[in-house]
């Protein structure tokens, strides 16, 4: 991506003011930032304000959430969306992870303050404190039912719960480090958690017992996901035949974004390594887009996309800053990203321009978590927003 539109953090409230201004900027590699500002001039009858930009700049449609703008001379168009709401009062901390049930009603997160919540999702109320970790709880996700929570902490214990009662169903123990990541193998039946001591292991939830180690790295692994693999890919065959309690395993792919530089492909049933990529620095996370492209995201601010038949080099690689990627979800055509710096934002395979969901200032975005046309951040500054996308 040659330039990067960036604009302050609460331009939505700069200019609701008459007369308010908020600051622009667009960096392109190797050449000179250019600067620029937004001044409202007044509001229409409909209540939308009338803004206008500085020379360089163009501003397109404008609503109350949300302004698109241009920079013609670098080519380059951002739709910038301030929160729809937000919710300040779930943690005390920050927040270091959050996910949102498959019907939409209900949120989970953790927490430095030490705790994991489940909370409304269209207010925010606190529903229930799941209790049990002994230490910071690094991840949580929902099971497609929407009825039940899977949590991974720094204790190197991995639990389910229940979102209606939060009683702890089941505890599963056997890494030697804290958990970092988590995934769920089609409805459930089995899950998958890495973890600090290197290595990635798949669960049976119904026996509450470990079915094997499927890769071993040596490195912590900080990021994990798993997916369908194109037929033409070879996922490798199993030594021994697989444990019947294995369900969903046949023709998955499971991805590992390792601290040392490296990512890889594991066939989930065979435990062999597919591929392994080199990378600039640290790998974070990673997503499927399909099951022939996938992302993944570095420490030193590297998107790459690759295609899972040939891995030798890249589709391409997005930089926006040199912050670490912290978090890639898709979203249909495209993907959301967040990096340390505060930004976040979606790209769509068939927009010329990208969505930059704004206001987290340069507070790290941890995850983000979308429901239909909703999407949810979670930020160091212990704040949960909530943006509204509409049709893109």
């Amino acid at each position: 991506m040659a330039a990067t539109l960036r604009i302050q953090s609460d331009w939505s409230q700069a200019l609701r003011r008459d007369e308010g201004e908020a600051w622009l900027s667009c960096r392109s590699p190797g050449k000179p930032t250019l600067y620029g500002s937004l001044t409202r001039r007044g509001l229409s009858t409909e209540g939308v304000p009338d803004i206008a930009a500085s020379e360089g700049f163009v501003v397109g449609e404008v609503t109350k959430k949300s302004i698109l703008i241009s920079c013609p001379h670098e080519n380059v168009s951002t739709k910038f969306l301030a929160p729809y709401t937000t919710f300040s009062r779930i943690h005390q901390k920050s927040i270091t992870c959050l996910d949102i049930s498959s019907g939409g009603g209900l949120g989970v997160s953790t927490s430095t303050d030490g705790t994991m919540k489940i909370w409304q999702a269209a207010n925010g109320e606190i529903r229930r404190l799941l209790e049990g970790h002994v230490y910071d709880v690094n991840c949580c996700r929902f099971f497609p039912s929407g009825l039940v929570v899977l949590s991974g902490g720094m204790d190197a214990q991995l639990k389910i719960w229940s979102a209606e009662d939060a009683s702890c169903v089941v505890t599963f123990k056997g890494h030697k480090g804290g958990i970092l990541d988590t995934a769920i193998v089609d409805r459930g039946r089995n899950v998958l958690s890495c973890s600090r001591d290197g290595t990635a292991r798949l669960w049976d939830c119904g026996k509450s017992s470990c079915l094997g180690v499927i890769a071993d790295c040596g490195s912590p692994i900080n990021g994990i996901a798993v997916g369908t693999a194109d037929d033409s890919v070879n996922l490798g065959t199993p030594e021994k035949a697989p444990s019947e309690r294995e369900i969903g395993t046949e023709g998955k792919i499971l991805l590992l974004a390792r601290e040392d530089k490296k990512l890889q492909g594991v066939g989930l049933q065979s435990r062999q390594s597919v591929f392994l990529f080199d990378g600039s620095d640290a790998f974070n996370c990673c997503t499927f887009l399909s099951s022939t492209y996938f992302l993944a995201g570095t420490q030193d601010g590297n998107i790459y996309q690759l295609d899972v038949r040939n891995t030798n080099a890249p589709i391409q690689i997005i930089h926006r800053s040199g912050a670490p990627v912290l978090s890639l979800f898709p979203y249909r055509d495209g993907f959301i990203a967040s990096q340390g710096d505060g930004t976040c934002f979606i790209i769509q395979q068939d927009l010329d321009y990208v969505i930059d969901l704004t206001e987290a200032d340069c507070d790290p975005v941890y995850k983000v978590a979308p429901w239909e046309k909703q999407i949810y951040t979670c930020c160091r500054d212990g704040v949960v927003r909530r943006y509204q996308l509409g049709d893109l």
